[in-house]
């Protein structure tokens, strides 16, 4: 509306319509499919999966409770459900909880519009405005979630039982929008006793006193799954008002979860051109998805994508790194920035008890395993015989962290067929710093295949027949 009411009158002859959290939710999503605008962005893996669900939850009109482990995408899918809200809401100027000009619940604003009436001024509330969120912890309490009585209030000469001494919570300052938990188990059982009221009969009771606010909301919750069923606990009562459960999940496929590191991934490249080569990229997926399925890794607290998209900067960063020292104006990650990656993911990944002191040889074992299989996936039936062949004649590459691509590229001159295994890799674009980083790649590769031999140096590892 151009311009925007100021005031109940204007507000009334503009035809505005007034409706709940829910029912614009829902309205605005069959909006949005029908006029085809993507609904979630930048959610990837979950079109088949999680997405369905979310959106039966919608349109029933249901509260939300998301269970997944760490690193799912539960926070970033409960912040895209504001984008279903109206861009803007009317609102009684000057209200704590966002009340409705034509279906006001707080004492003050029916005092006001009863005073006033038509002429009662109004103000535009945006959608990132009516989206509040708590981290449930040991310390919240139910003041922090519905209100408490404000002492200042009382000094001022009203009286406890009077409604205007109430300092609203996060809860009903939510009025009219969408109030997230995450991490719900770890909200003490009798904070969680308060909630009961806002799921079932949509309203609050403050302190004892005959207050009953209406609310008007949407509530979203997040736990882990190891957190609802063991550590922590949702009271029972609790589960049974959340009208839909969401399951998440890790993803499915390999190349989901590289999409992901790449749109998350926030590599430092200090004024350089910084290219990651595609299979560097999927090695670093597949060895998360080692890590996911290993029997010495705690599948219980998870492996979560954070894990891929850390390591995705960090060997950006190790590539950077040996770019800065050596002088070279293109960065592009190798398989011997791996170890450096490896060892600075350690603390993310939490393993067996009975594994303690085995953490990095775990780690490494996977890690060469990842390198294995997208050898094998990328380079299976390529002839190599004119590259072992140089070996065979006593040919060795030395290699490392630091040393610089053109010194890799020289050691191993005119190689046969390396065209062919650039293209294998997915390398389009020919550059030295590319070439090498797919060159050590084949060779790690055909160490692990057993048809090389690597032994470790000063300045990192040597290849030899």
């Amino acid at each position: 509306m151009t311009p925007r009411a100021s005031t109940i009158a204007e507000l009334t002859a503009s035809g505005w319509r007034d409706r709940s959290v829910k029912d614009e939710l829902r309205e605005n999503f069959v909006a949005r499919v029908r006029s085809g605008e993507p609904l979630f962005s930048g959610i990837i893996g979950y079109e088949e999966t999680v997405i369905p669900a979310l959106e039966r939850a919608i349109l029933a009109g249901h509260d939300i409770i998301l269970l997944g482990e760490r690193g799912q995408a539960k926070t970033r899918l409960i912040r895209a459900l504001v984008s279903l809200l109206d861009e803007q809401i009317p609102v009684v100027a000057g209200c704590e909880v966002n009340d409705s000009p034509l279906r006001p619940i707080c004492a003050q604003c029916r005092a006001l519009i009863a005073e006033q009436g038509d002429k009662t001024s109004i103000t535009w509330r945006a959608r990132d405005r009516r989206y509040a969120e708590k981290l449930a912890t040991p310390d919240t309490s139910v003041a922090d979630l519905i209100g408490d009585v404000d002492p200042i209030r009382v000094a001022e000469g009203r009286y406890l039982s009077d409604e205007l001494t109430i300092h609203y919570g996060l809860v009903p300052r939510t009025h009219r929008g969408i109030f997230s938990v995450n991490e719900l188990p770890d909200l003490p059982e009798r904070i969680q006793v308060a909630l009961l009221n806002i799921l079932e009969e949509r309203d609050v009771q403050i302190r004892g006193y005959n207050v009953r606010l209406p609310l008007d909301l949407l509530l979203v919750a997040s736990a882990n799954p190891e957190d609802y069923t063991n550590r922590g606990r949702i009271i029972s009562p609790l589960k049974d008002r959340f009208g839909s459960e969401v399951r998440t999940h890790y993803p499915e496929q390999i190349e989901d979860e590289i999409d992901i590191m790449h749109q998350e991934a926030k590599p430092s490249v200090a004024g350089m051109a910084v290219v990651v080569p595609p299979f560097i990229a999927e090695v670093i997926a597949e060895f998360t998805h080692h890590l996911r399925r290993s029997p010495h890794v705690n599948q219980r607290s998870g492996v979560s994508v954070r894990f891929s998209i850390g390591g995705l900067e960090s060997i950006t960063a190790s590539a950077v790194r040996r770019a800065v020292r050596t002088g070279e104006v293109e960065a592009v990650p190798r398989v011997s920035d791996l170890p450096g990656v490896i060892r600075s993911s350690m603390g993310r990944v939490e393993f067996e008890s009975f594994e303690e002191g085995r953490e990095a040889e775990i780690l490494e074992q996977l890690a060469r395993k990842a390198i294995l299989d997208v050898f094998r996936r990328r380079l299976s039936g390529f002839d190599f015989t004119g590259l072992l062949g140089r070996f065979e004649e006593g040919m060795a590459v030395d290699t490392g962290d630091l040393v610089p691509a053109a010194d890799v590229l020289k050691q191993l001159g005119d190689v046969r067929g390396a065209s062919g295994l650039l293209k294998r890799l997915g390398v389009k674009e020919e550059s030295p710093a590319l070439a090498a980083s797919a060159l050590e790649f084949a060779l790690e590769g055909l160490h692990l295949s057993r048809r090389l031999n690597k032994e470790q140096t000063a300045t990192g590892v040597r290849y030899g027949a």
